[in-house]
């Protein structure tokens, strides 16, 4: 049967397309939407813990824009790439993973679990390591990287016409080793929580869902902390994060994507990622002037040079050559900072540190932005003699979630 066949059947029985795939989704995932939506689904999950506001911090799931994005920086994230299981060439399938876990995700977010079954026999439905913990302020961001569309030049899932259109594989840039295994991937999932356990238990059970549909290619957890109301530093002992724009005016020309893309991303934006490995060892032995002209700041007060105070406009006339900040802002274009410090041990070849930076930009023009500014980096900045660019991804970030829709939806329809 053609699509014209389909469509005239579908006709028939008084179902659109988008209603059928709807049902197909919902059938496949074991998910019963009643008249209301999503909403009453949410409604049943779960039962509130206290609603006392000095152990309620909770960031809202639905808006206008998805939440982990402008919201203030938790103090730890994990970042994690999924990749669709082999065996799934069902688009309704997909869609049932993603109500489940906006469901999912709706609910933690509000410091609830979801309800286990009474049946003592049965596995538990929530793993319960978070239980008494609150939201913590936790938020769950969902991406979707160009492999979703698009893999081995075959459209997968017959939406490839709806691709964002700055969603490119990320190229290749100077002094980076990348490894392939801990980089990209179909969907990308940030978690981030100001209590770690929160998080991990929000992204264990987020795993634990996509069993069978989606499985876990790689994850990265991380921590940033600073004190109320000062910019939070790296590893290196710099503040990071010191250009980003907090004006919401300013934030719509950086951030989040307008009518030049499909109707589903408009109110999206984009996620860089990239895991710097630090030479620690390397840094800690260079001179404190040193260090400030490689990023053409001052350690303690975050000033460019030629400035008193953090957040005074850089001075390129003042700026060393080859600076990280000088080559960052010559390229006049700007991002959104977003990123963590990790540790991982010591690295068993070498016994020094593992540690660096998760970083994590967004941006409505990663064309235009943020690869332009990594070409300009990896091919000049002085910090490259103290980092290595192992891990990269870039990933589309829909718009917000409304009540009563779930994560992507307007993609498939």
């Amino acid at each position: 049967m053609d699509k014209e066949e389909l469509g005239t059947s579908e006709q028939k029985k008084g179902y659109s397309r988008r209603e059928m795939l709807k049902m197909t989704a919902l059938a496949g995932g074991g998910i019963a939407l009643g008249a209301s939506g999503l909403g009453t689904a949410l409604e049943l999950l779960g039962k509130d813990h206290s609603r006392d506001a000095e152990k309620q911090s909770m960031v809202p799931f639905f808006g206008n824009h998805q939440a982990g994005i402008t919201t203030t920086h938790q103090s730890y994230g994990y970042l994690a790439a999924f990749d669709i299981d082999p065996s799934i060439h069902d688009v309704a399938k997909i869609m049932a993973l993603f109500i489940s876990w906006t469901r999912l995700a709706a609910t933690l977010t509000q410091g609830k679990r979801e309800a286990n079954s009474s049946n003592k026999e049965l596995p538990p439905i929530d793993t319960n390591e978070a239980r008494d913990l609150g939201a913590a302020n936790l938020t769950i961001t969902f991406g979707l990287g160009h492999s979703f569309f698009i893999k081995n030049g075959t459209d997968r899932f017959g939406i490839a016409a709806k691709i964002p259109k700055q969603l490119t594989p990320m190229p290749r840039i100077a002094h980076e080793t990348l490894d392939p295994g801990i980089s990209n991937g179909d969907l990308c999932v940030q978690v981030c929580a100001d209590v770690q356990q929160v998080a991990f238990h929000a992204l264990r059970n987020l795993i634990k869902e996509a069993l069978g549909t989606a499985n876990i290619r790689w994850m990265e957890s991380g921590f940033l902390n600073a004190a109320k109301g000062k910019t939070p530093r790296n590893l290196f002992g710099f503040k990071d994060g010191t250009a980003n724009v907090t004006d919401p005016e300013e934030q719509k020309k950086v951030i989040w994507t307008a009518n030049n893309e499909p109707a589903w991303m408009r109110g999206g934006t984009y996620l860089g990622y990239r895991k710097i490995k630090m030479m620690i060892e390397t840094w800690d032995r260079d001179a404190y002037s040193d260090q400030e002209h490689v990023f053409g700041r001052k350690k303690d007060s975050g000033a460019a040079f030629g400035r008193t105070h953090e957040h005074e406009p850089v001075m390129l006339s003042k700026q060393p050559a080859n600076s990280h900040v000088g080559l960052a802002h010559r390229t006049g274009q700007k991002i959104y900072r977003r990123a963590y410090s990790y540790t991982n041990g010591i690295q068993p070849s070498t016994g020094n540190l593992d540690a660096g930076l998760l970083f994590i930009s967004y941006q409505n023009k990663p064309q235009e932005s943020f690869i332009p500014m990594l070409r300009v980096l990896g091919k000049s900045d002085a910090l490259n003699e103290y980092t290595d660019h192992v891990a990269t991804g870039l990933f589309a970030i829909p718009s917000g979630i409304k009540k009563n829709e779930y994560f992507a939806q307007h993609l498939f329809e």
